[in-house]
């Protein structure tokens, strides 16, 4: 081979050499895109999510208490005052919550609000705001299937681990602990699996568009996961925080879907009839009017005579979901207006919303 041959090949080895060196050191070309946006985010989000561990009291063969973990889960931290938001059934039944942040210290979590109809619930630390980062939250009206997101947890006690996917469905209805039926649901191929509950689900930005709630099957995770939505966390937070509880307003009415009556050969409308009115709640304020008998209806006894419901603002009223979702997402003071039939004539009548008791 010829000096210069040699010499051009020597060249060509060195600038690969210091284009692999200047790869290591500075990282110019080591990871994809994606791969620095999935590092980045880690990096500056994991420090907000916390571990919960769920002090429980069993009782040994002398009957003496005995305090034992009855679980664990995720939580992340949404302000500097300490607050955390998770979800209920982590923290359901505890007698004591311990916190585990990011840099490993423990902390007594104090319960301050618990919402079982979403599965939501906050608690605060005080640990001093330097020792932890907070996560904000993103509209959740605004994302759309096929979007990446992100999503951190502590699967398994396995702390501080991320995995990504995307959005796989809109719109799900998932049932909660104490059988209300959670609405709106974001459903992801993120893996998720037992201890991820109450962790954020991040979008491409490090921003929350929900929280981690439930998976399909009980061994862990098979592709569908599913989160609640940050607007419904953004639109509860408040009355937790001050009240420790949702106040939600309430029709005040026992409806039957109309639809049930229908299979038993009765020719009415579609929509809910109106079984019994409570008094002093919004409908009965609203002049809306319960089943005044009983019909025989082949082996069945069915109210009669009641106003059917069949539209809210517009939007029909055909299930139980449909109804609770247009009233249970607003709150006490709203004007709502509410369509029904009476004796065959369709009215239409303004209501303003009442608050629910609380039982």
């Amino acid at each position: 081979m010829c000096p210069r041959n040699r010499l051009f090949l020597s060249l060509l080895l060195m600038m690969f050499l210091l284009i692999a060196l200047s790869n290591s050191v500075f990282g110019v070309s080591r990871f994809s895109e994606e791969e620095k946006e999935n590092i980045r985010i880690y990096q500056q989000k994991s420090s907000a999510v916390v571990n919960i561990s769920n002090i429980g009291v069993n009782y040994d063969f002398f009957y003496r208490p005995v305090p034992s973990e009855s679980g664990s889960g995720t939580g992340f931290l949404i302000n500097d005052s300490g607050t955390i938001l998770t979800n209920y059934h982590v923290v359901e039944n505890a007698s004591k919550l311990i916190v585990t942040l990011a840099d490993n210290s423990q902390w007594p979590g104090k319960l301050i609000g618990t919402d079982p109809n979403n599965d939501l619930a906050v608690l605060k630390i005080d640990a001093p705001s330097n020792q932890y980062s907070v996560l904000s939250f993103a509209d959740s009206s605004d994302i759309v299937v096929g979007q990446k997101v992100l999503a951190l947890g502590n699967p398994f006690g396995l702390r501080l681990t991320l995995t990504t996917g995307i959005i796989s469905a809109l719109g799900r209805t998932i049932e909660a602990r104490n059988g209300r039926k959670i609405e709106g649901v974001i459903q992801t191929d993120a893996a998720i699996n037992p201890g991820n509950s109450g962790g954020p689900l991040l979008d491409s930005e490090g921003k929350v568009i929900g929280i981690n709630t439930a998976i399909i099957g009980a061994g862990g995770s098979v592709g569908i996961g599913f989160a609640v939505p940050s607007n419904t966390a953004k639109r509860i937070i408040p009355d937790l925080l001050k009240y420790g509880y949702v106040r939600r307003p309430w029709l005040g009415v026992e409806p039957i879907p109309t639809v049930y009556l229908r299979r038993l050969g009765l020719d009415i409308p579609e929509g809910m009839l109106i079984s019994r009115v409570v008094r002093g709640a919004t409908a009965a304020k609203a002049g809306l009017r319960g089943a005044t008998r009983q019909v025989v209806v082949g082996r069945y006894q069915v109210p009669w005579g009641g106003d059917i419901l069949t539209h809210v603002n517009q939007q029909p009223v055909r299930t139980m979901e449909e109804l609770a979702a247009q009233i249970e997402t607003r709150k006490a003071g709203e004007v709502i207006t509410l369509d029904y039939i009476r004796d065959n004539r369709k009215e239409s009548v303004k209501a303003t919303l009442v608050l629910r008791p609380r039982s």
